[in-house]
């Protein structure tokens, strides 16, 4: 292995090197540093989050700046503030010694005059956002018609969450003869385009196999039913006592769910999401770097661009929707060369995404249990016996060690022990004594609320106990699922309201998330229940009319404003369950208002008053129509 010396760097660079404590590059600085200093080429590198990648641009942009010119020479996107910030962090450390260099960061939800004022004063190097940069463009804040060097950080991050036509107008602003050294740990279809258009027989570098894993991470996954998900999180955090994480899941809603059921479960929990203002994100990032929060809990937007050392685990609650996305977040620990390890919570239906992420990363899983209430109870009892032992004695309590031995007198050492260790370990000894193993994928453990085994492309079909008298007709209750469950148009349909229940459809692949979802989902104080109906509701998705309106007659629903029956087949299979619902062959009358529009800019309300429920009014103006025409 090279030193940092044989790359050709130069003694003030090496300095600040010393100053930071490197000692041998890693293996993208190796393979990049040498080819970026000493031709002016193109490049494109594929190398996984946390190998080194800022300082294996960083390192040779600096030495390729003038810094006696102050006009802007380089500009390097990112995708969030986050690691804008953190770039422009390592560019200043690493450029310490050179003096006149000046790096400023541009980025959106601070003061855009004052960042435009720090460029105007003279910015060799502007570290940005895509959003943030090209609005300062549009606004003549910035000139980036002369730069001679643009890099594209986590390219494929800053494509992944939509930023492409802000990246070709951008990179459209800059001189066709400038240098473009592209970073990606993945090269999906939209970055191959970016390094075609805008990239002239780049040079290419591959640290490790392309779109594979880090080295240094291991991965395990755990299959559990849909019902155990939290407190299979629960004990995996238990059973590794000295957790440092991440958590992963896929909406907004479940990340402040679950991090506020960890804080009330005792563990040092916190959310980050894109529903949180920036003082918050900042003051939750601040906790995190500092250990005072163990397991933050993210959603993968507002987790991309964290680099936090020392991550020990990360964990995907739920798998995200991109299997590409996986290499993120796995990519948040084994930083540095340090082990890490990705650990999945899944469900028997989902197992097949495991394998596809497997041929994406090239690594294989390893399928584990569970640990059982004992296993846990044993390996916190032993962590607990070492961190006494490994404790250092403040000698502030030797005064009182008179007094602490009047109360422990006549106590054997053995005796003694026990009641040390009982102080912390009793709750857990009280929690885990009775709970169950978690076994994944038992039927016979499935409740009749939870999902079937079922496959992606398998139609759904849902009972669940509110209808039209809690205000809804099918549209609204469709705009609610869609907003609720985090869903495309398209993913809920064969939508029945009836009085004090409805039916809805999804495909499979949602089921999970349904049930989990909804399930205890509080409406107005009303406690949302949830269960797949036996009766599979006819199979087909809503056929359209010419005009788009939904077609229910295949489906025996509704249509218009004309009255209906009830399948009696599939309300007498549901009956039994419903929390709320009426007698077989009563007649329902479907609600459309007379505008047609969704409700979907707010939750839907109850009533003021019982007597004068919206419902019936909308059932009075639906009556009063038929009788005009």
């Amino acid at each position: 292995m090279n030193t940092f010396e044989q790359l050709g760097l130069n003694e003030s660079l090496l300095l600040a090197i010393k100053d930071l404590g490197f000692e041998n590059p890693s293996e993208v600085q190796e393979k990049a540093i040498p080819v970026l200093l000493e031709q002016e080429t193109d490049l494109v590198a594929l190398a996984q989050t946390g190998t080194g990648k800022t300082a294996a641009f960083g390192f040779p942009l600096i030495q390729k700046i003038d810094a006696e010119d102050k006009s802007t020479q380089a500009l390097i996107l990112s995708p969030t503030r986050e690691l804008c910030l953190q770039i422009t962090n390592e560019i200043k450390q690493y450029a310490k010694y050179v003096k006149g260099l000046h790096t400023v960061a541009v980025y959106g939800g601070a003061s855009i005059t004052e960042q435009a004022r720090e460029v105007k004063r003279g910015a060799q190097i502007i570290v940005a956002t895509p959003g943030r940069m090209q609005d300062m463009i549009n606004r003549g804040l910035v000139n980036i018609k002369n730069i001679n060097y643009c890099i594209l950080d986590e390219a494929d991050e800053m494509l992944n969450m939509g930023f492409y036509e802000d990246i070709v107008s951008i990179l459209s602003d800059t001189p066709d003869e400038k240098r473009t050294w592209l970073f990606s740990a993945t090269m999906p279809t939209e970055v191959a385009r970016i390094a075609k258009k805008f990239m002239h027989d780049p040079a290419e570098i591959t640290v490790g196999h392309k779109n594979s894993g880090s080295a240094t991470v291991s991965h395990e996954f755990y299959v559990v039913n849909a019902r155990d998900r939290y407190e299979a999180l629960k004990r995996l955090a238990d059973a590794n006592p000295d957790i440092f994480s991440v958590v992963f899941c896929r909406t907004k809603r479940d990340t402040q769910s679950i991090a506020e059921k960890l804080i009330e479960d005792g563990y040092n929990a916190a959310a980050l999401h894109g529903d949180l203002s920036q003082a918050q994100r900042d003051s939750v990032m601040k906790s995190f770097r500092g250990r005072q929060i163990q397991m933050l809990v993210a959603t993968d937007v507002a987790a991309r661009g964290i680099d936090v050392d020392n991550v020990t685990h990360v964990v995907n609650y739920q798998l995200p929707d991109e299997i590409e996305t996986y290499n993120h977040r796995s990519g948040r620990t084994g930083r540095a060369g340090k082990l890490g390890t990705s650990i999945v919570i899944t469900t028997k239906s989902e197992i097949r995404k495991i394998h596809s992420i497997e041929k994406i990363i090239k690594q294989k899983f390893e399928e584990k249990t569970i640990p059982s209430g004992i296993e846990i109870c044993e390996i916190q009892l032993l962590h607990l016996a070492n961190k006494i032992k490994d404790t250092e004695v403040d000698h502030e309590i030797d005064n009182y060690l008179p007094a602490i031995n009047e109360v422990l007198d006549g106590l054997s050492k053995e005796e003694l022990i026990k009641k040390m260790v009982s102080v912390e370990f009793n709750r857990f000894i009280t929690y885990y004594k009775k709970k169950r193993d978690l076994s994944g994928g038992d039927r016979s453990e499935r409740s009749s609320s939870e999902p079937r085994e079922i496959r992606a492309g398998d139609p759904v079909r849902y009972f669940i106990n509110i209808g039209a008298r809690d205000d809804f007709d099918w549209m609204q209750l469709k705009d609610f699922l869609k907003e609720t469950l985090d869903l495309g148009r398209d993913d809920v349909f064969k939508v029945d309201v009836k009085e004090g229940f409805s039916f809805f459809n999804t495909d499979g692949e949602h089921a999970e998330k349904v049930m989990e979802i909804l399930n205890g989902y509080d409406l107005n104080g009303r406690r949302i229940n949830v269960e797949i109906s036996k009766n599979e509701g006819g199979g087909s998705r809503d056929r359209r009319d010419h005009n788009g309106r939904n077609d229910r007659r295949s489906s025996g629903g509704f249509r218009g404003d004309r009255n209906f029956k009830d399948d009696k087949k599939g309300f007498r299979s549901d009956r039994n369950s419903r929390s709320e619902g009426s007698s077989k062959g009563d007649r329902f009358e479907s609600r459309r208002e007379s505008s047609g529009a969704p409700r979907s800019d707010r939750a839907p309300r109850r009533a003021a008053t019982s007597g004068d429920k919206p419902a019936n009014r909308s059932f009075e103006a639906a009556k009063s129509r038929r009788t005009r025409g």
